[in-house]
């Protein structure tokens, strides 16, 4: 893949509008994120809501993701993105109603959160099946690596704004931005082109969903490139993070206050941005099975040399080199999934990867902070990395196909 080819990524038909509707949306969700949790927390004092706020969301993530899937693949992908988002919108309109009726009773925000987390079983798997229908298959791994790069800007700045906004205005201005935002993402993602969509098989429409469903679990362990990859991530994220940590390194560890705690967790988003904005203009396509598992294990010394620093500027190398591994490993990781995936089992596929992805984030705090409190913080950090290389190296043993990719197109399963 050409450097020129990747560079004309922004202007492919389609591409911008896409990706700056993905980003009305993300931005839409971190602020509300951030600002439904401080409300209800402010409205009871009790820390176990915030618990509550997280379980409201992932539970209808969680049972719907795999049926999600399988009608992404059987019907129009960008209606259900925009039918999702204007869901969320209405959601939005929900909390807004609440905060400006001043309801002090918290079980109506968990309701609306419910319906929200509904939506949101579908929104990422949708999106991510539909992006290879809307960029030319030559750049697609630019535009996996753009999209990774705008989105993990849009995780950083959206929170701060959405503390400024409720600041400003209260949850009645907030909800409204979120609300204009949704309905605004909606209406840009209708005029995206899809250019590049296959059709849906006749088959697929006769067959139980019981059926598609396990056609989709049995593609995915037939396939050890998606098998490998797809758990990689789970293994090494949900025994070897140390974000969840950040807070108790800050204060018992590296002496510093809530600021060095902020510099700390941007380090790591830093390190993805700058590797991210690369890899959208230089994306690479050489020895990508290898390099993916070079990245990760990077990502596992990085966090080990963070678990045992002391001294605050190396830890923050050593934070913003384990972002950049990730970025490079997300890239791959990402890339070889479309790759390897039949336009048809998109949806499945990727609900699947959605569901590996958040049961790896939300268990790997669980698993990080029960560590810190039963081992103590720095010896939990340290064999949660070694852990991460362990499993490295053992995948890499364990799935030699995965290791032996060249090539993105090498992954295209062969019809």
């Amino acid at each position: 893949m050409s450097a020129v080819a990747s560079k004309n990524i922004y202007r492919q038909v389609g591409f911008l509008p896409f990706v700056t509707s993905r980003l009305l949306s993300f931005f839409a969700s971190q602020i509300q994120a951030i600002v439904v949790a401080w409300q209800v927390y402010d409205l009871t004092r009790d820390p176990m809501t915030l618990a509550y706020v997280g379980l409201a969301q992932f539970i209808p993530m969680l049972v719907l993701l795999i049926p999600a899937g399988d009608l992404i693949d059987r019907f129009d992908r960008k209606k259900i993105v925009m039918a999702s988002w204007l869901l969320q919108a209405v959601c939005s309109s929900l909390l807004w109603l609440l905060s400006g009726w001043q309801i002090n009773n918290p079980n109506f925000f968990y309701a609306v959160l419910v319906l929200y987390g509904s939506a949101r079983a579908f929104t990422g798997p949708a999106l991510q099946s539909l992006l290879p229908q809307v960029v030319a298959r030559e750049q697609l791994a630019a535009a996996i690596a753009a999209n990774s790069m705008l989105m993990r800007i849009a995780a950083i700045s959206g929170p701060v704004l959405g503390g400024s906004l409720y600041a400003l205005g209260g949850g009645v201005v907030t909800y409204a931005v979120c609300l204009v935002a949704f309905l605004a993402a909606a209406l840009l993602m209708s005029v995206v082109p899809v250019l590049y969509a296959e059709k849906v098989e006749p088959t697929s429409l006769t067959i139980s969903a019981w059926q598609r469903f396990t056609a989709g679990i049995q593609f995915i362990r037939s396939r050890p490139i998606i098998l490998g990859t797809i758990s990689l991530d789970l293994f090494a994220v949900l025994l070897g993070g140390v974000v969840a940590l950040l807070p108790i390194y800050a204060q018992e560890v590296l002496h510093t206050d809530s600021t060095g705690l902020g510099l700390l967790r941007s380090a790591m988003a830093l390190g993805e941005v700058i590797v991210g904005l690369y890899l959208s203009f230089y994306p690479f396509n050489q020895r990508v099975g290898m390099t993916m598992f070079i990245a990760v294990f990077i990502f596992g010394l990085a966090n080990l040399l963070f678990a045992l620093s002391t001294v605050f500027v190396l830890s923050l190398i050593a934070l913003m080199i384990a972002g950049a591994a990730d970025m490079v490993s997300v890239y791959i990781r990402s890339s070889l999934v479309q790759f390897s995936t039949p336009d048809t089992m998109r949806g499945r596929v990727n609900a699947v990867n959605m569901l590996f992805i958040g049961s790896s984030n939300e268990l790997g705090e669980f698993r990080a902070g029960s560590s810190a409190a039963w081992l103590g913080v720095v010896p939990a950090a340290v064999i949660g990395s070694f852990f991460t290389l362990g499993i490295t190296a053992a995948w890499i043993w364990a799935f030699p196909a995965l290791r032996r990719v060249n090539k993105f197109e090498d992954a295209t399963p062969k019809t």
